[in-house]
């Protein structure tokens, strides 16, 4: 089992940049493959980016493709997110979560929430004009 904590959202300007976190409990979060969604209000939860457990793989939403960067550390059990050129549509509450994918090949990843078995609380990035 693993617990997630993301971290790094606020207030940022249309055009401007964030990196959120996603800090990991465990001993076995290499053997995750590691997933970005989000949430605005009224709206379904969306996939952002995934990562699979080797780093080699990834995978983004086109609205975010050029402007985020999904990565990860293993011996910090963290996951990022850099995101630039920040929109106003970008505004959501962002969750990381993590599949187990040690039986499946190293470059396993998802873009479909329902793979993921393990979510953060979530951490608020809100983008202005």
């Amino acid at each position: 089992q693993v617990q997630l904590a993301e971290s790094g959202g606020g207030l940022v300007q249309a055009g401007g940049s964030l990196r959120l976190s996603c800090g990991a409990s465990g001993r076995t979060f290499s053997s995750y493959a590691m997933g970005w969604f989000r949430q605005a209000p009224g709206q379904d939860r969306e996939f952002v980016a995934g990562i699979s457990r080797s780093g080699g793989s990834t995978v983004y939403a086109d609205s975010v493709k050029g402007r985020f960067t999904i990565s990860r550390d293993d011996a910090k059990s963290t996951v990022y997110l850099q995101m630039i050129s920040l929109k106003l549509e970008d505004t959501a509450v962002y969750y990381c979560a993590a599949v187990p994918a040690a039986y499946y090949g190293a470059n396993y990843l998802s873009p479909d929430s329902s793979d993921y078995e393990y979510w953060g609380q979530g951490t608020q990035v809100t983008v202005s004009s």
